[in-house]
Order: structure tokens, then sequence, then C-alpha cells
């Protein structure tokens, strides 16, 4: 409920400016575009513009009421809300901890690469001699770009430097590590690239061709293994492919052949069902088949990777979309941007920009001793002074009068796995940046408030809903649920509000699925009762009697309720239940309800009365004052 009720809250504030005064309560003040924000991001499309902008007025004076309620007693101060509000504020911190404009950048630059598919071919070289491998690298290069066949680049191998050729298939956005991925996108087809040196040798690639992006596809397959090498039972198996194939040529079932043939264990029992996949998933000649199957329900003829024979069914395909209209692709390729090391460039571009705002601040520290005085922390557990320095010695600090010691630094390079025991010193200055990165994020994410209005108000929000819902709760639900003579007062001073349209007793059965409830209700035509139904077969049914308005009742149509009526089957199209009733008594319609049938009502009533009670409470202790000029300039602009 109280994820529900925060949902429904007054969602997205943005940055709230007080330029205009719109009304105020008590000694506090609402600005203009605070109250907008709020309105346009929960307005309902409505033929009277004016009296919707009135009626939100009122609902926001009214929130605003209840919210300064809370504050005055400190509920901010409550553990339960300090800890929820912790934990909003760790989930959506990240999010305002990057260069917006690079993460946009980088997303625009994967949705222009995911409209197309590359064939590569890669070429690598390696040697321990590191010049030499340059050296053929290069060699190779020439040899490629010039139009020389592979076996005069693949020549070039010598004792000492190893060359291997690759085919990687079709790949596209994500396929390759981003440095990979960068050099790929910008060939043109049938273009070399220059080497490219990595951590372990030297790679060359070519664009063999290109095509248009093909998306996703979810295919099912029947498998026929053939272990390899295994060539007398290689053509048994091809005969077993092609019997099962021109089966389902002449109407067979596939999921049911899956489940007899199939050598897939993980999916035969499943009907050879595949999970969707892309491009650069699975074995090239695999997907090019699947890829290559055109409608839902195509089948493929049998065909062969080192696997053995498959044959495959398509069930659905989703293309890649051509614009940026659709907003759940951008969505999802947005989270793969910031999930991939590609983000990286951002963070840096991150760090550059808030190093001036939080006041960064490097302290003349000698590097030598530093590095020594790590030594002894990392590999003796001791804690020394060389020169200057010893775990106190401050390295930097902020302007919010923070600092980052030596201690921090040990701290993190203990808990580094990018150490090298034989290279420690080279290691530390390799991973110190990435240290000060690290310090100087974790300081502005602790003041992101004071730098990020956006950030601000979004944390406001959450802790306003918190705090509004556990006032309510103490004030008005609560209450009124354990108020019980209170209740059964209101009910008999507003008897005539609560009667029941047409209605019956009824027993409603939930059942597994349509067999059950079939059977059930032979059952009851039988002259069973619906407790010996239920107690007989309790895993598959239950049921619940009372009486219900026969809108509550679920009916497959209209139907003509009478006594003694069971209704046909309502099926759920989802997961296969059943819902059925049979009708003992039916009611006409503007019969009074008892208390205890009226209770929910009644509840429900009595809450808003005293939640009206405690707003004209709030209003004289926070007397409101609506700024009606500012407001008819509202309703002028909307």
């Amino acid at each position: 409920m109280k994820k529900l009720f925060l949902g429904l809250v007054f969602t997205s504030l943005a940055f709230i400016s007080y330029s205009q005064t719109l009304f105020t309560y008590g000694n506090h003040s609402v600005g203009v575009n605070e109250f907008l924000n709020a309105y346009n991001k929960n307005k309902t499309a409505t033929a009277d513009s004016a009296a919707a902008l009135r009626n939100y007025l009122d609902l926001y004076i009214k929130f605003k009421l209840k919210v300064q309620a809370a504050k005055d007693i400190q509920l901010d101060t409550l553990p339960s809300l300090q800890a929820d509000l912790q934990n909003f504020r760790s989930q959506i911190e990240d999010s305002y901890l990057n260069d917006e404009g690079e993460v946009n950048k980088l997303v625009d630059e994967a949705f222009q690469r995911s409209q197309k598919d590359i064939h590569v071919v890669y070429y690598f070289i390696r040697s321990a001699d590191s010049a030499k491998a340059k050296n053929v690298a290069k060699e190779v290069a020439e040899k490629l770009k010039s139009n020389q066949a592979d076996q005069n680049a693949l020549a070039l191998q010598t004792t000492d430097v190893k060359i291997e050729k690759g085919d990687a298939g079709f790949i596209t956005v994500f396929s390759l590590p981003y440095d990979f991925e960068n050099i790929v996108y910008r060939l043109k087809p049938r273009q070399i690239s220059v080497p490219y040196h990595s951590k372990n040798g030297w790679y060359i690639f070519k664009d063999l061709n290109e095509r248009p992006a093909v998306g996703k596809i979810t295919v099912a397959q029947i498998l026929f293994a053939v272990p390899q090498g295994d060539d007398s039972q290689k053509e048994k198996t091809k005969k077993l492919a092609d019997s099962v194939y021109n089966a389902l040529r002449n109407g067979s079932d596939f999921s049911t052949l899956a489940k007899q043939f199939s050598d897939d264990r993980t999916t035969f029992m499943n009907g050879g069902l595949i999970p969707e996949f892309g491009t650069a998933k699975y074995d090239s000649v695999f997907e090019d088949h699947a890829f290559a199957l055109k409608e839902d329900g195509e089948i493929s003829k049998p065909f062969e990777t080192k696997f053995g024979y498959h044959i495959l069914k398509r069930i659905s395909a989703r293309p890649v979309p051509s614009t940026k209209s659709d907003a759940s692709f951008l969505y999802n390729l947005k989270l793969q941007v910031l999930n991939d090391n590609r983000i990286q460039t951002a963070k840096e571009k991150f760090v550059e920009e808030i190093l001036p705002k939080i006041g960064y601040k490097k302290n003349n520290v000698n590097q030598h001793d530093l590095w020594q005085v790590t030594d002894s922390a990392l590999m003796n557990n001791k804690n020394v002074t060389i020169g200057n320095v010893n775990e106190s010695t401050t390295l930097f600090s902020y302007n919010n009068h923070a600092k980052v010691t030596v201690h921090d630094w040990i701290d993190y390079a203990k808990n580094s796995n990018k150490i090298v025991p034989q290279k420690m010193h080279e290691s530390y200055a390799k991973i110190f940046p990435a240290f000060v990165d690290a310090s100087s994020v974790a300081n502005y994410a602790s003041r992101l408030e004071h730098f990020d209005p956006a950030f601000k108000a979004q944390i406001d929000e959450f802790e306003d809903g918190n705090m509004l819902f556990e006032i309510m709760q103490t004030k008005v639900w609560n209450k009124a649920s354990a108020d019980t003579s209170g209740l059964r007062n209101y009910y008999n001073e507003h008897k005539e509000k609560y009667f029941w349209n047409s209605s019956a007793e009824a027993v409603i059965f939930s059942c597994s699925d349509k067999n059950a409830a079939d059977n059930a209700i032979k059952q009851l035509k039988r002259g069973k009762t619906w407790k010996e139904i239920v107690n007989e077969d309790a895993s598959h049914i239950q049921a619940d009697s009372g009486r219900f308005e026969l809108g509550q009742i679920p009916v497959v149509d209209r139907t003509n309720f009478t006594d003694g009526l069971i209704t046909m089957p309502v099926i759920n199209k989802n997961d296969g239940t059943a819902v059925f009733s049979k009708i003992l008594k039916v009611y006409p319609q503007h019969q009074p309800r008892n208390f205890d049938d009226a209770r929910g009502l009644v509840i429900n009533d009595y809450q808003n009365y005293l939640e009206e009670k405690w707003v004209d409470q709030l209003k004289k202790k926070y007397p409101v004052k609506v700024n009606e000029k500012v407001f008819q300039s509202l309703l002028k602009n909307n």
C-alpha cells in the first residue's frame, strides 16, 4: 500500500523557483514554478482546464499542510523513514554521477551503430618480442590493404611471431569491446584497419561486408547432435533430420517432435524454445539460418553446424527501430551504455567538471615516501613514517573541510586487484589517479543536494511523500479503522448512504484451470455442497461465499442472474485459471446494508470525514492565503 500511495503523490517535482509566490501557509510559501511542476506532472486531459487547475491547487495546499504538520512533529527523524530515504538516495544517486551530455552522446552513437551489422574478420599477431610483433603487424596490414591473398599475409608468420586469422561473423553494437567496436564501425566495407595494440598483441580488423541490423529473434530448434569426427553417425543423423523435416512439412507439431527427437537438453522439454537473441550470440551459421526465416511459423530445412544438424522454427522477431521514437528501446540502450566500459569516457569528463565545484586541493606529498609507507602497510601491516609522510598525512582536501589521508589511500590500495607484486610502485602510480577520482566523486555525491537541484527535488519529493504516508497512517487511516464506536456512530448518522445495488448471495469458485472448474460444476449439479468440493480438491479449487453486487460476479457475457444459477467459467488468458459462481439467492436493488455489510464503505467515508476535520485544524494553525492575481495569470496561460 505504501509504494502505491507514494506513487500517487505529486511525482517528480523538478527545480523549485520562488520568483512568484502563489500561496502562503503560515510562515511558509509556495512559488508558481513549484506548483506548475507538480501540476504538469500529474494533470490529466480535461475540457475545463480552469476547474482542473483550481481543484489541483486545493489538493496541493492540503498536501503542503499535511507535510508541514509531519515536519513539525519531526517525523523525518524516525529511524525507519531515515533508512527509507537513505535507500532511495543510494538507488538514484548513480544516475546523477555522470556527465549527462557525454552519456547522451554515447547513447546517440550506440543508436547509430545499432542500425547496421558488420561481418568482421580479424588478424591477431603476437610474439614475446613486442618490436617484432609490431613490425610484422605493419607488414600484414600493408599486404591486406594491397589486396594480396590471405596466404601472403599469413605467410609472414615465423617461429617468433604467430599470426591467427578469425571470423567473428556479424557483430552489432555492444558485441565487441568498445575499443574494437570503435575501430570496426569506422571502417568502410572491405576496408582494413591499421594495427591496434592490445594487452596481448596486435589486431587488424576487416569489414568484410555490412547489412541492415536484423534485430532480435525468438526461435525453437530441434537439434540432432553429431559427435565431432564421427562420420559414420553423421549420415544416419542427416537422414533422421530429413525425415523429421518432412513430417513437419506434412503438418506434424514442432513442439512434440522437439520433445521426441531434440538433443538440446536445455530446450527439448520446452518444445525447443530458445530465449530471444540477437547478432553475435551464437554460431554464425546458426544465426544466418535463424535470421533468414522471414515469417513467424516458418521452418528451416535441416542445416549443419559443428554441433550437428538443426531445424529451426521462427516464433517471433523484433526489428531494430529506425527512429528514436521508441522510448523503451532508447531506455534499454542507455542502460547498456551505463553498464558498458564505454561509460568511462563520461565518468572522466564528469570528474573534470566536479573538481572545481568541490574545491579539490592537492597537498604536496613526496611520492617516493608515500610509496614506501604504502609498501610497509601492505606487506608488513605496519604504520611507519618516511620523511614527513605517515598514515595521518593529508593527501588532498575539499571545500567542505573534508580531508583524504594516506590511511584512506592504503585502504583503497589493499582492496585493489590491480597491484602487481613484482611492480608495486608502478602499480601504485597507475591506480592513484583512480583513487583521486573515486574520492572526489564520493565527496560530490555526499553533497549532491547542494550541487544538483533536480536531485534535491527528487529527494525532497520522496521525503515529503514518506512523511505524508506516515502522518496519514496516524491521523486518518489507522485511527478510522480502530475507532469502532466512531464508525458505528457515523454509520447510524448516514444509513441512507449505504444500500445494495442489485446483488446476490453467491459462492465464487477460483480453479487452477478449466478442467478443474468443469469438474466442480459437474459435482455441484450432482448435489455436492461447495464445502465438500473444496475439501476434496483444495489444491485446485478455492471458494468464497458471501453477498456480492452483481457487477462483482465474474461472467463471460451479460447474464440473467436467477436463484440456483451456475455461471460459465471465465478463463484468465494469462495463466489459464478459471472462475465461476453458484448463485444462491438474488436480491433487488436499493436494499439497505447493515453495518457489517457496509463496514468497508463506512471506513472509507469515515477516513474522509476525519481527514477533512484535520485539514480544517491545519488551516487554522497555518492560515492559507492564495495570491489570486498570480493564480488568475496561471489560468490565462494554461
